[in-house]
């Protein structure tokens, strides 16, 4: 049996081609106007400055645009919470992107949730959080709402299957354990320290390997005909699961890199799209 690959980066340029013309009907409609992402960039990691460019980019290929906001290394809390501030009473802002980690020295739980809930396209806010755990509207955290959106695009199962998410962060784990819920999954919440791991997951339907630690899943763990999503990306191009053994395994699962990573950059900008077409239109 061969998986089915869950092709995060087929579906991102489907998606994009689709949101280029929202974008271009929104400019007719609102005198030229387009949706417009801020993107905040505090201090000079490489990696995220790698990151925010290509949300940046991302913007472009549809038409959006990007304010982009760029903050040293010595930024304070009060300086980064009163640069949120202006971009949440500004008009022509549609949606903000705080780019993760900031420096140790800004509080960035606070600074995350200073985002104006109509702006939170990126979907860090805990008001957020809260409203999508309870039903109510919210954007959802790009990565686990990119992920959602995947299985959707494959048709995968999700009422009544029991999904084991392994990984608990604020902006991953968690909100995974959530949407699935809502999906009316049976969900189980697994991390480093869960006992009989391997166990668990030989019992579920969906493996989620949210936990930040190359191949920590071994694909022995996982039963044949499991969809497995892997969320991990390290270097060397491997993510959190032992994915090469579950090829002619897996019923289904997400390649590293090409499936979940493509997801998230694309529902960051959807949503960003939506919050526009709000605003606009």
């Amino acid at each position: 049996m061969a998986a089915i690959i869950l092709d995060g980066k087929a579906i991102a340029q489907q998606t994009e081609a689709e949101l280029s013309e929202r974008v271009a009907r929104l400019k007719q409609k609102s005198g030229g106007q387009a949706p417009i992402l801020a993107t905040i960039l505090v201090g000079g990691d490489p990696a995220s400055a790698t990151y925010v460019k290509m949300k940046q980019n991302a913007c472009k290929r549809v038409g959006m645009e990007s304010i982009a906001v760029e903050m040293p290394d010595s930024t304070t809390t009060e300086q980064l919470l009163a640069k949120i501030q202006e971009l949440n009473t500004n008009p022509n802002c549609h949606g903000i992107l705080l780019q993760h980690p900031v420096p140790n020295q800004i509080d960035e739980r606070l600074c995350f949730d200073s985002i104006a809930l109509e702006k939170d396209v990126d979907g860090v806010t805990c008001l957020g959080f809260g409203r999508m755990a309870m039903g109510e509207f919210a954007y959802g955290s790009a990565t686990p709402q990119g992920i959602m959106r995947l299985l959707a695009a494959y048709d995968i199962p999700l009422a009544g299957k029991h999904t084991v998410v392994v990984g608990r962060s604020p902006i991953l784990g968690k909100p995974m354990a959530m949407m699935l819920l809502n999906a009316n999954a049976t969900v189980t919440i697994c991390h480093s320290r869960t006992e009989n791991l391997p166990a668990i997951i030989g019992g579920a339907d969906l493996v989620v390997g949210a936990v930040g630690k190359p191949e920590f899943i071994k694909a022995d763990w996982i039963r044949d005909g499991a969809v497995v999503v892997d969320a991990g990306y390290h270097p060397g191009g491997v993510g959190d699961i032992e994915l090469a053994p579950l090829h002619d395994r897996a019923a289904a699962l997400t390649p590293v890199p090409g499936g979940v990573g493509p997801m998230t950059i694309n529902t960051l900008i959807l949503q960003s799209v939506d919050a526009g077409e709000k605003k606009l239109g």
